[in-house]
């Protein structure tokens, strides 16, 4: 049986929060330590992303079941600008805003599925998978 929760992400207490509710599902799945570490890391950098380039948004938490795999997906959606050059922002080091160039990219390598859909004046969505 599946389950799924949407989470507003608005602020810095919500990306906090964001945290705290992926690592309870997290270990609630029997996902390892390590497992844990990478989900929360990538969940965080992309809840904070939500508020600074996004302008606010949602993550939907779900749990997947593939045979006997379990997974854990992560959907973050905004209606901000969107990313002009998806291409550019999934390159190490491309940062718009001071940042150190790693949320984007760095969540893909930290997770086993990523996928990005962005529109210009529209939004952005960013689906992850960790399995275990």
């Amino acid at each position: 049986m599946s389950k799924r929760e949407i989470l507003e992400i608005r602020s810095s207490s919500d990306i906090v929060h964001v945290r705290q509710q992926v690592r309870t599902w997290a270990v609630a799945m029997g996902f390892g330590l390590l497992d844990q570490t990478k989900i929360v890391t990538a969940a965080s950098e992309l809840a904070r992303n939500t508020v600074d380039y996004g302008k606010g948004g949602t993550v939907t938490l779900e749990t997947l079941q593939l045979g006997t795999r379990k997974g854990l997906r992560l959907i973050f959606e905004d209606k901000g600008p969107g990313i002009p050059d998806i291409e550019l922002a999934m390159t190490d080091g491309y940062t718009s805003n001071h940042g150190l160039g790693l949320g984007l990219s760095g969540s893909k390598r930290l997770m086993h599925e990523f996928e990005i859909v962005s529109k210009v004046g529209k939004g952005t969505k960013i689906a992850i998978v960790r399995w275990r």
